[in-house]
């Protein structure tokens, strides 16, 4: 019996798509500046009054640069991985 292989869903497998979450939701709102680099200067400075909503919000304004973290490792650990050298049959 042969095994098949799963497809899974390449959403988060693809550079367009997270780099395009990056470039939207990682950054709106960009005035006066990107959401996110104010939640991490906050966070830097001792995270004094965030509430709930404020952790939140910096996990889903974050969430985008998660995913292309995860995917530059995935990316540079398949290209480092050794090739496979398969014995002729």
């Amino acid at each position: 019996m042969e095994q098949t292989e799963i497809k899974r869903p390449a959403l988060f497998n693809s550079w367009p798509t997270v780099l395009i979450f990056c470039a939207t939701l990682g950054l709106a709102p960009f005035v006066p500046e990107p959401h996110i680099l104010g939640k991490i200067n906050w966070v830097a400075g001792g995270a004094i009054g965030m509430k709930l909503m404020d952790w939140g919000d910096l996990l889903f304004h974050g969430l985008p640069w998660i995913l292309a973290i995860r995917l530059s490792v995935l990316t540079l650990k398949n290209r480092l991985k050794p090739e496979q050298i398969h014995p002729s049959k």
